[in-house]
């Protein structure tokens, strides 16, 4: 088949859609990516056909939203913005391939395969399908609350999208002679095959859905390639003492008082014993720390897969690769959330037991991180179920999971109209 992958967004979405990409071209498909100029070089080391997204600026914009630098004017104008060069460049080079597969943040997606009569197959990486049992998880109000139970949550999830994309894209299917939409979030979930790239071990399904759906695990990526000198320095940070190592990142995000915390971090790891390892990221957290014997500032990018087994706890920012990743490697987790997806992540770490209550970084007191930083690293019910999840996560195998369910549909056009 002729396949045509779209996504954008940080590392932690594009990385796996490379990793399915690879997997497919091993099975014999024809692979083109879109993607944002930012991944260029990723895409190019693995030698796929891509075409770049002519309009994005993901990373400004979560820095932006990290710093709470604007409100939701710009983000409204940058998404409505996307679909437009969405529905410009997708068409003609959806038509060239016999299926799509996209993130379900492509908001343009569903109607232009619909356009195109091409199946699509949408991934979630979180359970974001309009439910009566889970919680929309990009607000913020996970924790069960007689008065705001999940329907009524979706109802103002669905309005809030509605306000987002719906008139941007109805101007668009207007203009291909297509009848407007009058939901976006249910049109989607019926003129899709909604994959969910979670594992069912830490996120939640919903048996009820009325869409078509499947879920089949994270798709890790262990082929990231990384500079192996910037490796050999960290395993000398690791070697040179004994004490535990906590490890803190924000990922692709940043945060308004990230440089706070990260001192906050130091201090707690000085007073109780452990040593500390920060992930710079993007927006190089941190870097104003002077690098001593109980602090490695780590600037450049390494696969989660080898550092994470030299960790005894890790702080992070709740993205949903990031949590699988610590999930995986069977090490206990503090989420720190900060936006979209990443309360429900921090939520259900809590419920599974792999995790204190979540930490707000600009709220949090050195008392309190004191708290949260010990109960991470020295909690032996955490640590226990914490590896005991990590079994069952290692034993998935959400790329060929994911492989296999696209190759079900041999590129036949399906879709609810």
């Amino acid at each position: 088949m002729k396949i045509l992958l779209v996504t954008r967004g940080s590392q932690g979405d594009v990385l796996p859609y490379l990793a399915v990409a690879e997997e497919l071209r091993r099975r014999g498909h024809e692979v083109t990516l879109n993607v944002p100029s930012l991944f260029e070089a990723s895409v190019k080391s693995y030698g796929f056909r891509y075409v770049l997204q002519p309009f994005d600026d993901i990373k400004g914009m979560i820095d932006d939203a990290g710093q709470k630098k604007q409100g939701f004017r710009p983000f409204l104008k940058w998404t409505r913005a996307v679909i437009d060069t969405q529905f410009e460049q997708l068409p003609s080079l959806v038509k060239q391939h016999d299926l799509v597969i996209s993130t379900n943040s492509e908001f343009a997606a569903p109607s232009i395969a619909e356009y195109c009569e091409k199946p699509l197959i949408r991934t979630g990486y979180a359970p974001l399908l309009p439910s009566k049992h889970i919680r929309p998880a990009t607000l913020p109000f996970q924790r069960p609350n007689p008065l705001l139970p999940p329907a009524l949550l979706w109802k103002v999830m669905n309005r809030l999208t509605n306000l987002m994309v719906k008139e941007t894209i109805n101007k668009q299917r207007q203009q291909l002679g297509m009848t407007p939409i009058v939901n976006f979030g249910y049109h989607a979930g019926s003129h899709s095959l909604n994959y969910l790239m979670y594992s069912p071990q830490i996120g939640e399904t919903d048996p009820d859905w009325p869409f078509p759906w499947e879920i089949g695990g994270y798709c890790f990526n262990d082929s990231f390639s990384y500079e192996e000198p910037a490796y050999q320095t960290l395993l000398r940070f690791v070697e040179s003492g004994s004490d535990p190592i906590l490890f803190f990142t924000l990922g692709s995000c940043s945060a308004k008082d990230g440089h706070r915390f990260c001192q906050m971090l130091l201090e707690s790891c000085r007073k109780l014993g452990f040593r500390l390892l920060i992930g710079s990221g993007w927006s190089q957290t941190g870097i104003q720390l002077q690098t001593n014997d109980r602090l490695f500032l780590m600037t450049q990018p390494l696969p989660h897969h080898l550092l994470l087994s030299h960790c005894q706890g890790v702080i992070h920012h709740g993205g949903c690769g990031t949590t699988h990743s610590v999930a995986r490697a069977g090490k206990p987790q503090l989420l720190t959330p900060l936006l979209l997806d990443q309360p429900y992540w921090a939520y259900r770490v809590e419920r599974l037991g792999i995790g204190p209550s979540a930490l707000r970084i600009g709220k949090a007191t050195q008392r309190e991180v004191d708290r949260k930083v010990e109960q991470l690293m020295t909690d032996s019910n955490l640590q226990r179920q914490a590896e005991q999840l990590g079994q069952k996560i290692r034993a998935e195998q959400g790329v060929c999971h994911l492989c296999d369910y696209i190759e079900q549909t041999k590129g036949t056009y399906s879709y609810t109209k």
